[in-house]
């Protein structure tokens, strides 16, 4: 049991806040995982030589978060020290460990963050009275909700909860409506970092065929409006897609996130594509440890594709760093509403 701790701890240092697939909820892919015995958890440094083919997502956090760090010192030196305050409902083990790491990084970035707790058995009607006390307070510029929530507490109810220029994860719908209309700096933080990795290739997203695997609210409509306001020339397909092989062998990049182990194979990728694999999931190996895997066969696909992403390594460490990100993007937004309320961008008078 300890063994398998310390494997899902350094495993969730990775993960982003929404990189769980749909419909597998975290306390079932953690039982998945011990059921499995002995996590085998290799870093990307160690399980992957040095190959140019792969995407990593640590040196691109590093760079996001610098900026960040340049942008909250201005912040503060200027009266509005950025601070995030997280959410947690309940005893999860898993979400401890992603809120260290989300308080390791803001804590790199120069943001301040507090960490609210509520028992199991609060109503959803008091979570919701507790996030418009966090709208209401000028000191607190950004609200995180850290999932999963009980089952009698609707997650998109709370996500709604939070006021739009404090939505720093981009789950309200006025965020998810706002990419719609080319607003993208407050985009969902795992469609945020995919679409990151893809610009990393410098490949010229103007008329890019893109293909998009996966239509969840949260990740793979994002990443279609993203990139669809970038030039790119998008299709995306979900289970009801007559063949989702003969779509994916004509894209330029080809995104995957449905939450299904080594889905997309060597026969359904072009050649010289770049594939930016979401998923996250736990399967058996040869030797009968449970080990973690993403939705492309990663091995055969990087022998046809000139970029891929690692699972994990990926992903995965962009999405917090895009969460500090939004976090500046909210507090530009909300000093530019106290400007325009108050006509000062002292916070003091808004209090």
């Amino acid at each position: 049991m300890v063994r398998f701790h310390a494997a899902l701890a350094t495993f969730r240092l990775s993960l982003g806040p929404d990189a769980i697939p749909d419909g597998k909820p975290l306390t079932l892919f953690l039982e998945l995982l011990y059921r499995g015995g002995q996590i085998r958890y290799e870093s990307p440094a160690m399980s992957q030589p040095d190959d140019s083919r792969y995407l990593r997502g640590g040196p691109v956090a590093q760079r996001i978060i610098a900026a960040v760090r340049e942008d909250a010192a201005i912040a503060t030196a200027e009266g509005f020290p950025p601070k995030l305050v997280s959410i947690t409902v309940g005893d999860t083990d898993a979400v401890d460990v992603y809120v260290r790491n989300q308080r390791a990084k803001a804590g790199l970035a120069g943001i301040g963050f507090e960490e609210r707790r509520f028992d199991a058995d609060i109503s959803a009607g008091e979570l919701e009275a507790a996030i418009h006390g966090l709208n209401a307070d000028p000191r607190v510029t950004g609200i995180i909700i850290q999932r999963p929530v009980p089952a009698h507490i609707p997650i998109k109810t709370l996500q709604a909860a939070v006021h739009p220029l404090k939505d720093v994860e981009g789950m309200h719908p006025a965020s998810i409506g706002n990419i719609v209309y080319n607003q993208l700096d407050l985009a969902p933080c795992t469609a945020a970092a995919s679409v990151e990795l893809l610009k990393e290739t410098g490949l010229d997203l103007k008329g890019l065929e893109v293909v998009v695997v996966g239509h969840s609210e949260i990740v793979g409509k994002p990443i279609a409006f993203l990139l669809m306001s970038e030039g790119a020339t998008v299709t995306v397909c979900h289970h009801m897609t007559r063949s989702v092989a003969a779509h994916a062998r004509r894209a330029d990049a080809l995104f995957v996130a449905v939450g299904k182990p080594r889905l997309i194979k060597a026969d359904m990728v072009k050649p010289g594509a770049a594939v930016i694999d979401i998923g996250i999931n736990s399967e058996i190996g040869p030797d009968g440890q449970s080990r973690i895997v993403g939705d492309v066969d990663t091995e055969s696909v990087k022998e046809v594709a000139s970029w891929i992403t690692p699972v994990p390594g990926g992903v995965g460490p962009i999405t917090v760093a895009i969460l500090l990100r939004n976090t500046m993007v909210a507090l530009s937004r909300q000093r530019a509403r106290y400007q325009a309320t108050y006509g000062t961008v002292d916070r003091l008078a808004a209090e």
